[in-house]
Order: structure tokens, then sequence, then C-alpha cells
């Protein structure tokens, strides 16, 4: 009888050890089971005080991989490619995008074409070392897109680094904010000239879904006047997603076949009153890990 007891004892710890163990794979399965990226720059502050272990946060938030920003003469954050590289791999994460690139001068006539190209050179290498297929520009001075003639500058500007990315293996794009809504030359939006005259074998575009609403337009719209051309999305809210209930993502994602994008990449560049960056970021992460609107993959 007691060695029955014991038996039956020693089963029942088993069951339970086994239950327990079954219901938190379950948890952090269901925690990470989407495909969800994030823009580093949302935790800048936090990358340059401690960049270790704000790596380690996101990933135990559960953020597929990064986005970077901070390249600088082949380094990002100090470190080498490879090691950038290693760092992000080694949580368990990716890298799959870089914010990244130089402008041209106010009047384009005077670019330096052998020291720019020699930049953009030594970039190029630098991301294919580090694995990051998309290299992005994510920012043109808007008074330099005021006259047609300058932003045609920078459509040729753009066709020609995407010969050079792809050539490499890499993709090139532009990240839109609100302004290149809001400014036209040629009686469209700056974003329709860019986007009209680039070639799609060469130019994509990240398209920021917030700065597209605060500039006055549907982002689906731009999905189905252009389709296949947005293969990187910026989801962004006011501040935290879902939370200043201006954004209609639910709608977006909902419409989104037309638009190409592969990778969904969170941004988030203001925090409410009294919340962390990553704090935000893990509000945001939930927001579209528990959404059912939200696939598990963009990417397959």
């Amino acid at each position: 009888m007691k060695r029955n007891y014991f038996l039956l004892t020693l089963a029942l710890l088993i069951c339970a050890s086994m239950f327990t163990s079954c219901n938190e794979a379950k948890k952090e399965q269901s925690k990470t089971d989407k495909e969800i990226y994030i823009q580093l720059y949302s935790v800048r502050d936090d990358i340059r005080a401690d960049y270790s272990a704000t790596i380690a946060a996101l990933a135990e938030i559960g953020f597929t991989g990064v986005e970077a920003f901070g390249y600088n003469n082949g380094q990002w954050f100090g470190m080498s490619p490879t090691e950038f590289k290693r760092s992000i791999e080694d949580v368990d994460m990716t890298l799959i995008s870089s914010h990244v690139g130089r402008g041209l001068p106010d009047n384009p006539a005077d670019t330096d074409w052998d020291e720019l190209w020699a930049w953009w050179d030594t970039a190029i290498q630098a991301h294919k070392e580090a694995g990051i297929t998309y290299m992005i520009l994510p920012y043109i001075n808007p008074d330099q897109l005021r006259t047609v003639e300058n932003v045609q500058a920078y459509v040729d500007y753009f066709n020609k680094i995407g010969e050079r990315t792809n050539a490499a293996g890499l993709r090139f794009g532009y990240h839109n904010h609100d302004f290149e809504l809001t400014i036209e030359v040629d009686g469209m939006p700056v974003l329709d000239y860019m986007i009209q005259n680039t070639d799609p074998a060469k130019v994509f575009f990240q398209l920021d879904v917030y700065w597209v609403m605060e500039g006055g337009y549907d982002v689906v719209d731009y999905f189905n006047k252009y389709p296949g051309r947005f293969d990187l999305l910026h989801i962004k809210d006011e501040m935290e997603l879902g939370e200043s209930g201006l954004m209609d993502f639910e709608h977006i994602f909902n419409n989104l076949d037309n638009s190409g994008a592969r990778y969904m990449v969170v941004e988030v560049e203001r925090y409410s009153e009294g919340m962390t960056p990553l704090e935000s970021v893990g509000v945001s992460f939930d927001f579209l890990n528990d959404a059912s609107w939200f696939r598990a993959s963009y990417s397959k």
C-alpha cells in the first residue's frame, strides 16, 4: 500500500511538472509566434546607455528582429558589422534593415559624386557583412523637396543607389514623413512623384503608416495605387500602438494584400507619461501580438 501510494505521488508530480512545462512552453510560444520587428531608434536612449542589456530586453519582449540606426563609418555603436550582427543573433533576433544614408547638397549640382559613391560603397559593404538586406534613407530636409528639379534629382539619385545595392544583393528604399504628402510638385504629392519616377526593380518605399495619416491620406489607398512598392512598413502611432485612437490598424492590416509588405517594423518615437521606452515598446508589441487581424508572418 505504501509503495502504491509512493508510485501514485511520483506519477502525480511528474504529470504536474509536465503540465507546468507545457503551459510555460505554450505561454512562451504565444508570446513569440508572430514576426514583429523593432526600429532601434524607439529605445535610442537605452541603447546608448546600455546596449547589451537593451538588446536582451527587446528579445525578452518577443521581437523577431531589429531595424538598425546609428551607422557611422563602417560601424554601429562602435561595433564592426560582424560584431553588430553577432550581438543581435546571440539573443535570437535577426537584423533585417537599417536606416542609413546621405542626402544631396542644397544645390544638387554641387554634389561631389566621387566622394558620395565612395561613401555608399563603404556603407553597402558594411551592411552586407552585417547581414542586412534593406538599406533605407530615412529623411530628406523638406526644404530640398519644394521644386520638381530637386525632387527629380533625388529620384535619379535613388535609382543610382538602387543599382549599387542590387549589385551587392541588397535593396534600397526611402522612408516617408508627412511632408512628402503635404508638399506638392508637378501637381502631385512629392511621395507620389518619387514612387512614379523611380524604378520598382531598384527602389522600394518604407511606408510609415502614421505619417501617411498625418499627411491627410489613407494608407490603403497607397497600397492599391502603387501595388508591390512597399517592402517594409513602419507601424507607428502618436505614442504606443493603439493608444491614441487616431490609427485604424485593423483597416490597414485587413487591406494590405496589394502593398507588397513583407516586414512589419514597430517604431515608437514618443512615450506616454511615466512610461519607460522599453515599457512603451512592450505595450506596442503586445498590441500587435494580441490582435486577431495581425498575421503570424507576412514574409512567407
